[in-house]
């Protein structure tokens, strides 16, 4: 008898471990994960989402992708909708970027649902972790914010160097720019916007150039920005027509630079820049500069007509996203999820001070 129960138990045993070794799996397979967009329209994140949906489906991961139209009330419905459908791991890109109070109300929605925020911060400007490290249960992965406008402004200040009597139209000795903002509370424009124009002066000061000078001595802000906080190229181009009917050739005060915090903005510039018969890809041309390397800011820079962007990487950020959410779904603490998905490739990184906060590197673009 003891003999039969021995036997007994050792299989129970068996099985038992079979049972927790296939666990992880089973919990990634039986998660619901509800995607939460900012806005379909945007022209990075929508190359993000295809990318996204791909590593979803290959993960064996089922979602559901949830568009808010660059409204956070809506988002906010839908958020509640989707717990009260059960799904059980939210994922969100936050229409108010860099709104803790929004994030908040999120993460109280979510209760004991894992949240993974991604691309659009929860944390204000300069509070990083007030969020992040006040959450056990919360991630985010994105990028670097100060990062890019780093990038940008070396590029801009190194161009101009080595092009500066080409760049410097109307030959005063000095270059005047145009900026274009994507969202004035947005964490990443905010960032673009101080260090594409400090950056790019640091440069060029270094050379025994003068700093750039912003186009419209009246604009104290020195930029322009997109009202709706789209990014779009519609309020470039707009913005650049009006620029355009004060300041051109026939004033001999043309503007001389383009600075954009996104791709869709400079290619909104190209497209005012050329009904003025500049940036056709031959003869008279203004330095644009972008930030994303979409496909179609791409083209432009192989056709002559744009200048560099800096490449956000969509393939990147949504095997990132996906990889922390699946670790997520098989049991891992957002922090571990954090620290295992950074050990995946080496363009992810942890942040310094918040652990639970992943970033995914930039990198210059000048045409390949």
């Amino acid at each position: 008898m003891k003999k039969i129960l021995a036997i007994a138990l050792a299989i129970v045993m068996v099985f038992g471990l079979v049972a927790c070794g296939g666990n992880d799996g089973a919990k990634a397979g039986e998660a619901k994960v509800a995607v939460f967009w900012y806005d379909n329209s945007d022209a990075y994140l929508s190359t993000v989402r295809a990318e996204m949906d791909k590593e979803w489906a290959a993960q064996g991961l089922k979602f559901e992708n949830f568009d808010a139209k660059n409204d956070q009330a809506t988002q906010m419905d839908q958020i509640k909708t989707a717990i009260t459908n059960g799904f059980t791991l939210l994922v969100v890109n936050q229409v108010s970027s860099g709104s803790p109070d929004v994030a908040e109300q999120i993460i109280k929605m979510a209760g004991n649902i894992p949240v993974v925020f991604f691309n659009r911060s929860p944390e204000a400007e300069n509070a990083e972790g007030a969020v992040l490290n006040a959450h056990s249960s919360v991630c985010f992965v994105g990028t670097d914010a100060p990062e890019a406008g780093h990038m940008q402004g070396k590029m801009i200040g190194e161009y101009l160097v080595a092009n500066y009597e080409t760049a410097d139209l109307n030959g005063d000795g000095k270059i005047s720019y145009a900026l274009f903002m994507g969202d004035k509370t947005n964490v990443e424009a905010i960032a673009r916007t101080k260090f594409g124009v400090e950056d790019a002066n640091a440069v060029l000061t270094a050379a025994g150039k003068p700093e750039l000078v912003y186009f419209d001595a009246s604009n104290s802000d020195k930029y322009q920005v997109d009202m709706g906080g789209a990014w779009s190229a519609a309020a470039a181009t707009d913005y650049m027509t009006t620029n355009l009917s004060r300041y051109n050739d026939a004033n001999n005060n043309m503007i001389e630079l383009v600075i954009c915090n996104n791709d869709n903005m400079a290619e909104g510039t190209v497209a005012a820049l050329n009904t003025v018969g500049y940036n056709t890809g031959s003869g008279k041309y203004i330095p644009v500069f972008g930030v994303d390397a979409t496909d179609a800011a791409k083209a432009l820079i192989a056709a002559g007509k744009m200048t560099g962007s800096i490449k956000q990487d969509n393939v990147g950020m949504a095997k990132a996203v996906v990889a922390v959410a699946k670790a997520i779904a098989e049991g891992k603490a957002p922090k571990d999820a954090i620290a295992a998905t950074a050990e995946l490739d080496g363009i992810f990184t942890v942040s310094a001070n918040v652990a639970n906060k992943l970033y995914v590197a930039y990198a210059p673009y000048t045409g390949e």
